[in-house]
């Protein structure tokens, strides 16, 4: 059986006391899938994406991916995988390509070998003509580009993006999600992208998990999720999925 890219299960984590942000979080993204991770602002989105990476050890349960522990195996676990932040992290006063140079030497790619992949994902975002130019000169669209070009350098098979359109105009949204797209179909990456915003699911061809609270209320096609949740599209199972039911819901920190 093809083993998961990203595989979360039974996942609990708090911040002291009864302040719960995730409980008996479960689902699958598999190799080649654009999975959206839909949720409200203070869903628990963020703290899902800090322990996926790492940066946080669960409560409770476990996160493989490629099905290494992100705790007992986190080298094996990390080398395959690429994130872009909510939060910017690139250094504005390098330029384009003194950023890329420096991610790739952290990863132990040498020179030419980086520069080799550094014109390529450059090349496929639009942007090789723009790599002596520092990131300040930037919109906010191509930064955005940049950040995916760092996250592929090291050629993940999984790819974390967290509010990744947060700030775009319409247009720029448009452009980094049909990329992103493309590099599932195209180059079987794993996808998880986390938004609030419905307009950035496709219903065709993507997968959804609807987390809400800190947990997840529907995962799968959209279009099973919209058939179990009896609706016409998403944005009607979404509200129905997380109608408020505070008896059954829990206390969320983040």
């Amino acid at each position: 059986m093809t083993v998961p890219a990203l595989e979360v299960d039974g996942l609990r984590h708090g911040y002291g006391g009864n302040r719960l942000a995730l409980e008996g979080v479960g689902f699958r993204v598999m190799p080649g899938a654009f999975t959206c991770l839909l949720g409200p602002n203070g869903a628990g989105k963020s703290t899902l994406f800090a322990l996926a990476t790492g940066l946080l050890r669960p409560t409770a349960g476990q996160v493989r991916i490629h099905g290494h522990d992100i705790v007992q195996a986190s080298g094996d676990a990390l080398a395959g995988l690429g994130v872009v932040f909510q939060q910017p992290t690139l250094d504005l006063d390098l330029t384009v390509l003194q950023n890329l140079r420096y991610f790739a030497a952290l990863h132990g790619i040498g020179r030419r070998d980086a520069d080799r992949r550094i014109e390529s994902e450059l090349t496929r975002l639009s942007l090789f003509e723009r790599r002596g130019e520092k990131i300040r000169a930037l919109n906010g669209g191509h930064r955005r580009r940049v950040e995916i070009a760092r996250a592929l350098l090291h050629r993940p098979t999984l790819l974390l993006l967290d509010e990744p359109t947060v700030g775009l105009d319409i247009p720029a949204r448009r452009t980094l999600i049909r990329h992103v797209h493309a590099l599932c179909a195209e180059d079987g990456i794993a996808v998880l992208w986390a938004t609030h915003l419905i307009d950035e699911i496709d219903p065709a061809t993507d997968h959804v998990v609807v987390l809400h609270r800190g947990r997840v209320r529907a995962s799968g096609p959209v279009a099973v999720v919209n058939a179990e949740a009896g609706c016409a599209n998403v944005a009607e199972s979404f509200d129905r999925l997380t109608a408020a039911n505070p008896a059954a819901d829990m206390e969320v920190a983040a």
